[in-house]
């Protein structure tokens, strides 16, 4: 199949597949400065939290670049700072401040300006390299889970472009698919940013997998109707009770599998996983600006003046997830005890 690669690091610039442009065109951004990324960040060029931590750890290494300094304690205090600004730049997804502090803890490991630049850019490139490797493995982990010649319901985006490569959600569907060949997909168009249109549906294309695309109001009644075998998703953030924040329409999803008795997943890699808070009512909820849902390309769907709410997320209660798919294993309710024996393995 082939690959798509969101994020590359040619060791001066970070080259990001703009996810805004697809899948009409697929323009590349190239970052030289850790403001580029931020602002890739924010403007949704580079999305998923897998693919925002590993693009929040290379704009570490470009702050390293940009400082022509000899002074050590210089350059991690600047860092430290930098390192604030990156992590805040999306406060949903908690890959972003994994990474960016993941990279900071081996600033001060450091003895010298030239030993630092070389640790963050080793440690940025490790935390892209485990990503995709975790990915692969969750992937055939949550393969075993999906019937080989049913059809499996996703929303918005977890795949490669979500991450450094490979995806959760959708490598637990790739991986499924290279077994059987069989399976098949549904996948919400996720508004208002047109996710799952725009991009899931681009890659399932991409890699031949059979697919069809629902608005997301359609979605219950399929599920109700008895046409969907299960649901996978991706994650933002997981908190230690299993609660999971995911994109806006993931909780309504999961409340009507339960109630139609269709198994719900969620495929995250364990840096996705919260253990410092302990229920999705500690996750901070974004809200993302009112033109998204106002204007459809460049036309003004909605009256002016109308207010607008647009939280980016939501959070999904462990009660309502069969089972939370890592790299490190399939962890099943309890999640306190289960996540909590991934982390520690």
């Amino acid at each position: 199949m082939p690959e798509i690669v969101p994020l590359e690091w040619t060791g001066d610039a970070l080259r990001i597949l703009d996810q805004t442009k697809l899948p009409l065109e697929q323009a590349v951004v190239v970052a030289r400065t850790p403001m580029d990324v931020v602002n890739a960040i924010k403007g949704m060029q580079v999305r998923g939290a897998p693919a925002i931590g590993v693009a929040g750890a290379f704009a570490i290494a470009l702050a390293v670049r940009a400082v022509d300094s000899s002074d050590l304690l210089r350059m991690r205090n600047y860092l430290a700072d930098i390192g604030k600004q990156v992590a805040s730049a999306r406060p949903t997804a908690v890959n972003l401040k994994w990474a960016v502090d993941r990279v900071l803890k081996v600033v001060g490991q450091a003895t010298s300006v030239a030993d630092l630049r070389r640790l963050v850019e080793r440690e940025a490139t490790s935390i892209q390299q485990e990503d995709v490797a975790a990915n692969r493995r969750l992937g055939a982990l949550g393969a075993e889970l999906l019937p080989p010649d049913g059809t499996v319901l996703t929303h918005c985006n977890a795949g490669a472009l979500a991450t450094a490569g490979y995806g959760t959600a959708i490598g637990v569907i790739r991986a499924a698919w290279e077994k059987s060949h069989t399976l098949k997909v549904i996948a919400t168009e996720t508004r208002p940013f047109l996710q799952g249109a725009r991009l899931t549906a681009w890659e399932l294309s991409q890699m031949g997998i059979p697919t069809h695309l629902v608005v997301d109001s359609a979605a219950g009644s399929l599920i109700a109707r008895g046409e969907i075998s299960c649901v996978v998703v991706g994650a933002d953030r997981i908190a230690a009770n299993g609660d999971t924040a995911n994109k806006i329409g993931t909780y309504t999803l999961a409340v009507v599998a339960h109630e139609n008795d269709v198994p719900f997943y969620v495929a995250a890699p364990t840096s996705t996983l919260d253990m410092s808070i302990a229920t999705g009512k500690a996750i901070p909820i974004e809200e993302r600006p009112a033109e998204e849902v106002l204007r459809w390309g460049d036309k003004t769907i909605a009256p002016k003046g109308v207010g607008v709410r647009n939280p980016a997320f939501d959070v999904t209660p462990a009660r309502y997830i069969s089972a939370i798919i890592t790299e490190k294993g399939v962890v099943r309710p309890p999640y306190e005890e289960g996540l909590k024996r991934v982390m520690e393995g």
